[in-house]
């Protein structure tokens, strides 16, 4: 059963690899302009792969308010800030002008890993004669580390930092469940609104896959090693794929219920029609199959009273490696059948828990213009991935709804429908 209150999207911020804000965001995707380049945030040198989806031009300071609160955030949390605030003002939200009790943020977020200057001291000093002493540690880590170091390495801390900027004292809450993570927290955020204990909600995701701790505890072994040709390394649902790309990056959407955006009239750029979410518990050990994109895609398209030749086009998950790819293009053509697909990946990379948030900004853009944007680097259909894939110019004169999924190798799948304004 739906509710009465009509969730609408009323501000729309994002930090990515292939643009800072809106504007240069959809450039970037109407254009097929690769935000994959060297890394350099680090001495990558070291490392088998060191390119990625790096944003090049970030400063937190141009954001983050008060100062002193970059010392407690990682980059994660501080491109979730950014994101946040460029979303407010897309939204015309002035300060004050919501009531705070009924001000919310929902927020996905990855695992925070620690940044190693932060404990290189810690660890020099627990060092005696080669060996690591754990007797040294207790007191080396009470005297080298910061005592509000782990606030910047728990999940919460996005939400959290970003409730206290806008004085949101409504509910707040954030989903850490990898790739599935933002439209988790996106279909979160529009129920607490359908729930009537809020009138505006932020939500998305923020992630950084190239930090180097990650990079390391990852390891290679699902990575694209295409270094003589970057830019074309990450080709979603193409025949010669060889493996995702890591990115970095961050996107909040304003929610409202549709009465308070009449009230404050405030521009509306879509509408959240319906969300789903389902998992196959067997995926760690047998492999994900599908069948939970699936039933998520079905869920939510039964939840909208839509048909499958209603859906504009798919913004797939699309992360380019053999497996994932398959068996996602297999659940989209078995319940869309050739419904247009793009994947947005392929000119960013995976950006983890904020992929899902980012791509549903581009898919929010383009139902915007009457255009659906284009999959880079797909040259050559893979039979074993049988979708329709928007190569080239972004696709017109589909109808104005799109389906944005996400899924995780662990077996959950999530599914938003959305709709133009």
């Amino acid at each position: 059963m739906r509710a009465a209150s009509e969730v609408v999207i009323t501000g729309l911020g994002v930090v990515s690899p292939i643009g800072i804000g809106c504007a240069p965001f959809w450039e970037s995707l109407a254009t097929g302009s690769s935000g994959i380049r060297p890394i350099d945030l680090f001495d990558s040198s070291s490392l088998w792969v060191r390119f990625g989806g790096q944003i090049p031009d970030f400063d937190p300071k141009l954001y983050v308010r008060p100062r002193k609160s970059l010392k407690v955030m990682s980059r994660e949390i501080q491109l979730g800030f950014a994101a946040a605030d460029l979303a407010i003002a897309d939204a015309g939200i002035a300060a004050g002008a919501v009531e705070p009790e009924r001000f919310g943020v929902v927020f996905g977020n990855d695992m925070i890993y620690a940044d190693l200057e932060d404990l290189e001291g810690t660890y020099r000093r627990s060092a005696k004669d080669g060996r690591f002493d754990f007797a040294l540690w207790s007191e080396a880590i009470q005297e080298e580390l910061h005592p509000l170091w782990l606030l910047k390495h728990l999940p919460n801390m996005t939400a959290s930092h970003i409730a206290i900027a806008h004085d949101a004292r409504g509910p707040n809450n954030s989903i850490v469940l990898g790739d599935v993570s933002s439209l988790l927290a996106l279909a979160e955020a529009a129920s607490v609104i359908e729930r009537g204990w809020a009138d505006v909600m932020l939500s998305g995701g923020t992630g950084c896959r190239l930090h180097p701790t990650a990079l390391v505890a990852r390891g290679d072994a699902l990575l694209s090693h295409r270094a003589d040709d970057f830019h074309r390394a990450c080709r979603p649902f193409d025949l010669d794929r060889d493996g995702l790309v890591n990115g970095e990056g961050a996107a909040v959407v304003v929610l409202e219920s549709r009465a308070h955006a009449e009230r404050r009239g405030a521009t509306v750029h879509g509408r959240l029609l319906s969300w789903a979410s389902r998992c196959e518990p067997k995926a760690r050990r047998e492999g994900v199959t599908g069948a939970s994109l699936r039933q998520a895609i079905r869920a939510a398209l039964s939840q909208a009273n839509l048909e499958p030749d209603m859906i504009g086009h798919v913004n797939a998950h699309g992360v380019g490696t053999i497996d994932m790819d398959k068996a996602e293009a297999t659940a989209i053509a078995a319940e869309l059948g050739a419904t247009p697909v793009t994947a947005p990946k392929s000119l960013f990379g995976h950006l983890g828990a904020g992929g899902g948030a980012v791509e549903l900004v581009a898919s929010i853009l383009g139902l915007g213009r009457g255009l659906v944007p284009a999959t880079l680097n797909y040259e050559t259909p893979d039979p074993a991935c049988p979708v329709n894939v928007v190569t080239g110019e972004p696709l017109a004169g589909r109808p104005g709804t799109a389906l944005a999924v996400n899924l995780c190798s662990t077996g959950q799948a999530a599914a938003i429908a959305i709709a133009e304004a």
